[in-house]
């Protein structure tokens, strides 16, 4: 399996991890009566699985995002702008100049 598909499948396991501790303390502190809502409601086993899936698919894309970057970091040995590497070298020249006088 190529190394971005094992990362991206790890990252979604995390990302769906997170929204299932976010969901569940969403319940425990009941958060805009969000229990009440979910256990006397025909579709509030719907509706929560819903809440849990899409905080999963935005947990999991956060969580990809963030490591895809930190790939870039790991890859480069400092990259771009972070050395003062100059692009010219910068020497005087002499040059002579003469003038006509009118």
């Amino acid at each position: 399996m190529p190394r971005i598909a094992r990362l991206y499948i790890i990252q979604v396991i995390i990302g769906f991890g997170l929204s299932t501790v976010f969901v569940g303390l969403l319940l425990y502190l009941n958060v805009g009566k969000l229990w009440y809502l979910v256990s006397h409601t025909s579709g509030g086993l719907f509706a929560l699985s819903l809440l849990w899936f899409l905080n999963g698919v935005v947990f999991a894309g956060v969580q990809f995002g963030i490591s895809v970057m930190q790939l870039a970091d790991d890859n480069n040995s400092g990259g771009g702008a972070k050395h003062d590497v100059p692009v010219h070298d910068t020497e005087p020249v002499s040059v002579a100049v003469t003038a006509r006088v009118n």
